[in-house]
């Protein structure tokens, strides 16, 4: 079993979907070869709405049996708002997946996903899928964020010391609409 590992040391080709694999050469490997495809780009774009800043990973490629099993390690960054302090930032999403492309229907596992005759896997579905899956509910800009003060709305992460608000009436149930 021949366990050498093959760099590809250009970034991939085909700028227009980074995430077309042509593997239609590990097919005729022996069982155990290994292909890795890095990944780094600014900015990647995945339909429909999906757009990556930073992107950087790893697709690692295996030939197996019953099929290539394809390891896919990918980080970037999407802007968000933080939950806490309406502050713009760059969300950091990280993604860890594997997937096995089968050669035939008889190695088909529950994914059901079949090398196509080309030789090409398109992964840009998927990834779209677990980095949409990584957002988290609630984006924070960091874990210590202080929020807004409810009095003033000024955000507490910028302020130094204490923040107060003298003479206010702090209760605001008890505030009337003045007569117009």
């Amino acid at each position: 079993m021949d366990s050498t590992i093959k760099y590809l040391r250009q970034p991939v080709a085909d700028f227009r979907n980074p995430f077309l694999l042509n593997v239609g050469f590990i097919i005729h490997e022996t069982i155990g070869y290994v292909r890795e495809f890095p990944f780094e780009f600014d900015t990647v774009s995945l339909p429909p709405d999906t757009r990556l800043n930073n992107l950087k990973g790893l697709v690692r490629v295996t030939r197996t049996a019953q099929g290539l099993l394809v390891q896919v390690k990918m980080q970037a960054e999407i802007p968000a708002e933080c939950v806490r302090c309406l502050t713009d930032f760059a969300q950091l999403l990280q993604i860890d997946y594997t997937d096995l492309y089968a050669f035939n229907r008889n190695s088909v596992t529950e994914t059901g996903l079949i090398l196509q005759e080309n030789g090409k896997i398109d992964l840009s579905p998927a990834v779209r899928d677990e980095m949409l899956l990584a957002i988290p509910i609630s984006p924070l800009c960091r874990p210590d964020c202080k929020g807004l003060c409810p009095t003033c709305g000024e955000n507490l992460n910028e302020l130094s010391g204490e923040h107060e608000h003298l003479g206010e009436v702090t209760d605001q149930s008890n505030v009337t609409a003045s007569p117009e």
